[in-house]
């Protein structure tokens, strides 16, 4: 039964050498501590012990240097669930996202005044929290479809973008932890009810 805890390098992700990923697994260390402004090429290449020429010749700026940190750390494929039930895929969605989310806060908060000032960050972020969970998503409601759980109108909802962006949300704010009893919220409250219910007038239903 294919679970979304179960992930795996994105074939379609830059091929770094093992050289590289120590050089972008400094620049997120340090990213995370310093924050975007005061990270420096000096101080990624000091511990990383290697010259500034190596890093420059990668990546040219500080920008695309955290633009490929980001995006090597964000670059896995996830298996969409299938628990027989869209409740139970959408719990071990929600789980998977909050143990990714647990995962980037750091990062993501430590790139979130750059993401608006930076468009390729902002692409990149976008592309690879948002966009590439999306073919998880239609995947999920597909198989409710499928059951007779959902009607099929509610495949292209843009419902979706609540799980993760109200998790993320959660994550970036102080003092307001997510827990299990937030997932369930999230999925009881207000996914389920909508996704179940009839279709609107606007839309065809089925004879």
């Amino acid at each position: 039964m294919p679970s979304p805890s179960a992930i795996e390098p994105d074939s379609a992700a830059p091929r770094w050498t093992e050289r590289e990923v120590e050089l972008l697994t400094v620049t997120l260390d340090l990213l995370q501590q310093n924050g975007f402004d005061r990270l420096t090429i000096d101080d990624v290449a000091a511990r990383a012990r290697a010259s500034k020429a190596t890093v420059y010749r990668r990546w040219p700026t500080k920008a695309d240097l955290v633009v490929a940190a980001v995006s090597h750390s964000l670059s896995r494929t996830v298996v969409a669930p299938d628990t027989g039930s869209l409740r139970g895929d959408l719990m071990q969605l929600a789980e998977f996202l909050i143990r990714q989310a647990t995962a980037l806060a750091d990062t993501l908060t430590a790139i979130l005044i750059e993401v608006r000032r930076n468009p390729h960050l902002s692409a990149v972020v976008e592309q690879l929290l948002l966009q590439k969970k999306r073919p998880i998503n239609q995947a999920i409601l597909r198989q409710a479809a499928d059951r007779g759980e959902i009607h099929p109108s509610k495949i292209d909802t843009d419902l979706w973008d609540i799980l993760p962006g109200y998790l993320l949300f959660r994550f970036l704010m102080p003092g307001r932890p997510v827990t299990p009893d937030t997932a369930r919220a999230l999925v009881d409250e207000i996914l389920l009810p909508a996704l179940t219910s009839a279709p609107t007038s606007g839309r065809p239903a089925d004879d």
